[in-house]
């Protein structure tokens, strides 16, 4: 198990076994010789044998370690604390320097540097709620030697990951699922329903659930607690019963005005951004040239230069050969601004296919576009120039309203709330700065207003959704189902859209996306906009200063005037890091490899996906129908359901 994530701590690994009454501290092959030999209460004394069994079960951690903060032997896990306490952690806690303060003085006492001792303490000091006072993202568990709980926990957006399996007597829990594939007896089964919402809708990570059967995520800002001394009793709760899960964050806006919220973004950007340059390694950008990114680099700069940083700030650039799809202009434009060392990569489809194998095995679930595998080239870059942290924009276009459906939300809004002639002048307002025509405005309205009408958005934007004939006649009941209205997806209000797509329909699938990427090369991805306080300010904004005037994440735009160039805070197209998928796949040159993975998939996934989808995709290519992203998708599934040998 610990050797399948190695890519996500290839600089220590350490297990943590209690059997049979025993504790045991184990370390492995990449525990490094001078932890072995150092003198802390929770030093392994020998290297695990990979065969080592133990024949009365018990409860074991296992950690593979990324060093970043406290580069030190100390930083070693699992770690333990007040000879009561042990944890097994990814992430970062940022504000950690701070509450080590606050815990000094109410007289705790630390060895080490890092901010895992600092959690512990947290919770031995505030018990469960002490995640209230973190500032970061994270994935733990902690094991409480007294009370014979394990306790875990997942940050407040779901950064990142903690995936679980309950089997008979048998608990499991790991940072990805293949991970829980090592397990014995492991067998892959495709998940019906998250499968077709994927295939036909193009959602993922909207639930607990996932697209392996058996296998479940804990949700985002919610924590665990496993009983042992009740999952072990003859006479005690049998499996799942023995499992306690609590919602320990809501997503909901602060308390003050929007004119304050507004007053107060810039500070707080400046302050989530500082926080997140707290390394003991180099830290990056990614920067696609788009306003988030953009807004992120610039602020890098000014934080680097306020504490008189001269550490050169690398930005990691993907470009395209087609123009129509190439952002580098504007990076250039950014790069020159804040006097960044960059770097480009030109992802192209001969590499995506040989990769392909590589990319789907480190995502563990199916993904909906190519866009995927541009980010992956740039954390590769990145991780070649000896990047271990990387800051990134995830987040923005949720809270600001940086997609088109803001539109909808925002103009149906107006309908309900009878503001007729408001409608009239903000449709008007987006058919100039956005080129929505009067009927496309309408459609947006009447689709948020009325979600069963979510076909109209299928036949103006080109979605799936919007016919059957390429599904299976036995999935096509999917399409009766709109799992985008069961989680909140449709609303008339933009507050309400932000919370639906950074709880289920959006955020949690690009995290899932940026953790796999950015791990796969042993880098840790943070996303500055996630700053709880800048979420919660975000919220508090009226609907108006996001997307009024038809201008997308206007207050974002306005604060970072005088920052960010201008060049980038007035463009009103929108790209992030994408690929040049729809003219790939008319390509001469890459059109039969695009179409013969499609037929390897169709044929892989019998009873969700018809082969007239190949009919479909041949039409594409001549011109006669528009693109849209189902063709990867299926191909993707197929993938997936090859790669981990899915029966599906």
């Amino acid at each position: 198990m610990s050797q399948s994530i190695r890519h996500r701590g290839p600089d220590d690994e350490g297990f943590m076994v209690i059997s049979d009454g025993h504790e045991v501290h184990f370390g492995g092959a990449d525990t490094p010789d001078h932890v072995m030999q150092a003198d802390l209460a929770y030093t392994p004394r020998e290297r695990i044998d990979p065969q080592w069994r133990s024949a009365a079960g018990g409860l074991a951690f296992g950690h593979r370690r990324l060093s970043i903060v406290d580069l030190s032997l100390r930083g070693h896990q699992p770690c333990m604390y007040g000879d009561r306490y042990w944890i097994t952690y990814n992430g970062e806690v940022y504000n950690y320097i701070e509450l080590r303060e606050e815990l000094k003085a109410e007289g705790f006492r630390f060895e080490t540097e890092s901010d895992t001792e600092v959690i512990l303490a947290a919770y031995m000091a505030w018990g469960k709620d002490c995640l209230r006072r973190f500032n970061g993202m994270w994935a733990l568990a902690i094991y409480d030697a007294r009370t014979q709980e394990v306790f875990l926990a997942r940050d407040r957006f779901g950064v990142k990951p903690l995936y679980y399996t309950v089997e008979g007597g048998r608990f499991a829990f790991a940072s990805e699922i293949k991970v829980l594939a090592q397990a014995d007896g492991w067998k892959a089964r495709a998940d019906e329903t998250q499968l077709l919402d994927f295939l036909a809708w193009d959602i993922t990570d909207h639930t607990d659930r996932t697209t392996f059967a058996g296998v479940r995520q804990l949700p985002a800002g919610s924590f665990m607690v496993l009983n042992l001394k009740d999952w072990q009793s003859p006479t005690g709760k049998a499996g799942a019963q023995a499992l306690h899960i609590e919602r320990w964050y809501e997503v909901k806006p602060a308390s003050y005005s929007s004119r304050e919220a507004v007053d107060m973004l810039p500070e707080l950007m400046a302050s989530a951004v500082s926080l997140r340059l707290r390394a003991d390694v180099p830290v990056g950008s990614c920067l696609s040239g788009g306003l988030d990114s953009s807004a992120i680099v610039c602020l890098m700069r000014k934080g680097l230069s306020a504490v008189g940083s001269t550490a050169a700030l690398k930005t990691f650039t993907a470009g395209s050969n087609d123009a129509a799809f190439d952002e580098t202009r504007f990076a250039r434009t950014v790069i020159e601004a804040a006097g960044t060392e960059a770097h480009f990569v030109t992802p192209e489809p001969s590499r995506l296919f040989d990769q392909v194998d590589k990319l789907v095995w480190h995502q563990d679930e199916p993904f909906g576009s190519t866009s995927i595998f541009a980010q992956w080239c740039v954390f590769d870059l990145a991780s070649r120039n000896d990047i271990v942290v990387m800051l990134d924009g995830q987040g923005a276009d949720e809270i600001f309203g940086g997609y088109r459906g803001f539109f909808g939300a925002y103009l149906a809004g107006l309908v309900r709330s009878g503001n007729l002639s408001g409608w009239m002048r903000e449709a008007a307002a987006m058919r100039q700065e956005i080129g929505f025509s009067g009927v496309r405005s309408i459609g947006y309205t009447a689709a948020y207003l009325y979600p069963k009408l979510v076909s109209l958005l299928g036949k103006f934007d080109g979605r799936a959704y919007s016919d059957q004939d390429w599904l299976a006649p036995g999935a096509r009941r999917v399409l009766e189902r709109n799992p985008y209205e069961v989680v909140g997806g449709r609303t008339t209000s933009v507050r309400e859209l932000s919370v639906a797509q950074l709880v289920s329909t959006n955020l949690p699938r690009l995290l899932h996306w940026e953790d796999r990427n950015s791990m796969a090369f042993s880098l840790e991805a943070r996303v500055p906009f996630l700053d709880y306080r800048v979420v919660e300010c975000a919220l508090a904004m009226d609907d108006a200063e996001k997307v009024g005037g038809g201008v997308s994440k206007r207050v974002l735009r306005e604060s970072m005037r005088g920052l960010v160039p201008d060049a980038v805070l007035d463009r009103r197209d929108k790209m992030g890091f994408v690929t040049a998928e729809p003219a790939w796949v008319r390509d001469p040159a890459y059109v039969q490899m695009f179409r013969r993975e499609l037929e390897e998939s169709v044929a892989r996934l019998p009873g969700y996906v018809s082969p007239g989808i190949v009919d479909r995709f041949d039409a594409v290519v001549r011109g006669e129908k528009k693109f849209d992203f189902r063709y990867w998708r299926t191909i993707s599934a197929g993938k997936w359901a090859k790669t981990f040998d899915v029966a599906a």
